[in-house]
């Protein structure tokens, strides 16, 4: 602290100035702003509990030195370091004797005779040292930096030890502050901001376009300024860099968020409770499996839902080839459903928190709980894939109640979370599986399709093992959350935190939720027909009650019509809900079914197939029954019974296969989101045919067959088929422009011909 008349100083709140100093006396004079004088001591003033030192009042006519953070030993490089050491290593062995800085250690050889302080005096330490480096030959010494090392300076570094030593002794030319540019003046400034401003509206510009701009705008705003003076384009480069960033964005997206920028939206949100964020993406399963119908190898499609907070998998979805709105529809389902225990799954994966007790949500489920959290999501963040853009799974996700919130275009730090995911499945578990395909065709196995054996029930089942024994109890490492960074956690301990800090809601979806989030159609009944969806007509014998007679009683946009709904898995049935009881769906099967099991599934892909088909021959259906044979054609020509598994199965294209057990596949998961509903007691069930008449009558039909061909081919043996003329033979014989004889001259040519 420097004493001097004219220094302001503040004590309690109140501004002092120093107007006299009496040194030979220990007192000073102070003067407040309104001219009230005291005396004080030195000693007084120094031991003030508040005092405060204004700054000096000449401060502001010099310019104030560039602020910045003091300098560590983590800004030198390795090879700085290494140098620093060495010369605080001279210091210490100029001061104690050795190297280290204590006898305890001491490195071989040590002390040296001229620097024993057992024998030598701290000043001939320091002379002998000195005396040292200016022997060392100047290469060396300028490449350690001890070509300046002088006794004064061996006595100036005497007070410092450890990192303030180490710090004295690093060159500061390592260190210094950045002085800037010297060439960007104020113009070149003015310059380079209106360029910025400029290349913000047009696409992106190479720097040598940006420094043609420069050059531009410089020029015909500054005309005196010296053309010589104007910065090189790797100035400018490097400039914009520091002042702007790197850049790398594309245009369009650079703009976008410059604009919410300024709107103030562009901050960030944080996540701390599960279920506030849920992550939605699909990615083709880097792993082959056997289809069930054929057993060809296929690819499915993975799709995961990963919690932000947690980052647990509380759910996915293995679909073949691609997946659909109700697929994902049904994926929010079972976020919202606890996941049932498992074949082989043993105590340590059942329910472990203790917020709520297993047995609690065992009675509410009717089955063991596994141990994997379940809640009702609140935002849910998707890409921009078709099926998470269908406006079906928009409505069931408004039916749940959650917000969404797409990531925005080429953002992949928007769901970076469930990106990373996908990795860490493939690594930790994919790759040990056979028939891993690699994560590139240039990485992939020599017959990665020879070496499938999972099916697609197999490979969920090891899926969900992985997820409830080992995902859900890894430590997260760098994911873990803000508030414990120095703890191990896991999801299943974030899940229980969250739990006793802010309860848990046991809030089950009601059963007819899947019937919810289907397609909705606004039809028509009509009588003894039933309702028609989309081209295929659909009934069922409730549809013939009186109350269905007359039009619906909803108004609005869809004024006087039924709601129906369709799962585009499985088109053989719709589902009707009963309006009298809002619990009751009815089941409306396709009018051309047969009796059940006597046709295999086929979704919203082969019914489109089969009407463009019936409308492509312009045939007149006059019963669902003909439909029935043309859907059967259809089905043929994908998989005939010279191509059935059990005829030949390598004939078969293997397309076709795969697309016949995508239906099939589909088929049965629709069946499994499904509802179960107890079939009533008074309704009989549909008899079986026992096995051993089954196959009995089926040979018996093979034979008529056989034997009808065998007929057929006889009567017909040794004749050709005459395939009709065409229409142009037809006209080039007659043409169609002349008129026919009258009927007089055919009578008497005809006689003329027979007479002759």
């Amino acid at each position: 602290m420097q004493i001097a008349p004219g220094r302001r100083v503040k004590l309690n709140g109140v501004e002092w100035t120093i107007e006299d100093v009496q040194g030979h006396l220990g007192r000073l004079s102070l003067m407040d702003g309104d001219g009230r004088a005291e005396t004080r001591s030195f000693r007084w003033l120094i031991n003030h509990a508040d005092l405060r030192l204004l700054p000096q009042a000449d401060a502001s006519r010099r310019p104030a030195p560039a602020s910045r953070q003091p300098r560590t030993l983590a800004d030198l490089t390795g090879d700085q370091l290494e140098r620093t050491r060495l010369r605080v290593a001279h210091v210490l062995e100029a001061e104690t004797g050795f190297r280290e800085g204590h006898p305890a250690r001491a490195l071989p050889g040590e002390p040296r005779p001229a620097y024993d302080p057992d024998r030598t005096t701290l000043t001939q330490r320091r002379h002998a040292k000195a005396a040292e480096t200016k022997a060392i030959p100047r290469p060396e010494a300028v490449r350690c930096g001890l070509q300046h090392l002088s006794y004064r300076t061996l006595e100036r570094l005497s007070g410092l030890s450890g990192e303030s030593l180490m710090l004295a002794c690093a060159d500061g030319r390592w260190t210094r502050r950045l002085s800037g540019h010297r060439s960007i003046t104020e113009e070149v400034r003015e310059a380079i901001f209106a360029v910025k401003a400029e290349c913000r509206e047009r696409a992106n510009l190479s720097w040598a376009a940006k420094h043609r701009l420069m050059h531009q705008y410089i020029h015909e705003r500054f005309p005196a300024f010296p053309t010589e003076k104007v910065p090189s384009r790797w100035t400018l480069a490097h400039v914009w860099q520091e002042w702007f960033g790197p850049g790398g964005a594309r245009a369009r997206y650079a703009r976008t968020a410059e604009a919410a920028a300024e709107a103030g939206v562009s901050g960030r949100m944080v996540v701390h409770r599960p279920g506030q964020v849920l992550v939605l993406d699909s990615t083709p399963m880097p792993v082959k499996l056997r289809e069930t119908v054929f057993g060809d190898a296929v690819t499915a499609t993975l799709t995961l839902a990963l919690d932000l907070y947690t980052h647990g998998l509380p759910a996915f979805r293995l679909t073949l080839q691609s997946d659909t709105s109700v697929d994902v529809a049904m994926l929010l389902r079972d976020v919202m459903v606890p996941l049932p225990m498992r074949d082989g799954w043993g105590e340590d994966m059942e329910w472990p928190y203790a917020g709520v007790p297993a047995d609690v949500i065992a009675e509410f489920t009717g089955h063991k709980v596994a141990a994997l959290p379940f809640f009702a999501p609140e935002t849910v963040t998707t890409d921009h894939g078709g099926p998470y853009k269908n406006h079906d799974l928009v409505e069931a996700e408004q039916e749940i109640g959650c917000r969404i919130l797409p990531a925005r275009v080429l953002r992949q730090t928007d769901k970076f979370a469930v990106e990373r995911q996908f990795l860490t499945l493939q690594t930790m578990l994919f790759e040990h599986l056979l028939g891993f395909t690699g994560g590139d065709v240039a990485d992939r196995g020599a017959d990665p399709e020879r070496d499938a054996s999972l099916t697609l029930t197999q490979a969920e089942h090891i899926i969900a093992t992985w997820i409830v024994r080992v995902w859900q109890n890894r430590k997260l490492g760098e994911y873990a959350p803000s508030w414990a960074p120095g703890e191990d956690d896991s999801p299943n301990t974030l899940f229980a935190a969250a739990m006793e800090q802010g309860g848990f809601d046991l809030d089950f979806p009601e059963p007819s939720f899947y019937y919810k989030v289907l397609r909705k159609h606004h039809v028509k009944i009509h009588p003894r027909r039933g309702v028609k969806i989309l081209g295929l007509w659909y009934h069922h014998p409730v549809l013939d009650e009186p109350r269905f007679l007359q039009p619906s009683a909803r108004g609005g946009k869809h004024a006087g019509t039924w709601v129906v709904r369709s799962d585009r898995r499985d088109r053989r049935q719709v589902f009707f809900q009963d309006p009298a009881d809002h619990e009751t769906w009815h089941t409306l099967r396709w009018r051309g079914l047969p009796p059940e099991g006597e046709v295999p599934a086929f979704s919203d892909k082969t019914a489109d197939a089969l009407l463009t088909h019936v409308k492509a021959n312009n045939i007149k259906i006059h019963s669902e029954s003909e439909l029935l044979e043309h859907l059967l054609e259809i089905l043929g020509s994908v998989t005939p019974v010279d191509q059935w598994p059990s005829q030949a199965k390598k004939k078969a294209g293997k397309k076709q296969r795969i697309a016949h057990a995508r239906e099939i596949a589909r088929a049965q998961a629709a069946a499994a989101d499904r509802p179960t509903t107890p079939r009533p007691a008074d309704e009989p069930a549909p008899a079986e045919m026992p096995a051993v008449w089954a196959e009995h009558a089926r040979t018996i039909d093979r034979a008529v067959d056989a034997d009808r061909r065998r007929r057929r081919e006889e009567a017909l043996a040794g004749t050709r088929p005459v395939a009709p003329a065409t229409l142009h033979e037809a006209l080039n014989r007659r043409p169609m422009f002349r008129l026919p004889p009258p009927e007089s001259s055919e009578a008497d040519t005809t006689v003329r011909e027979d007479a002759t």
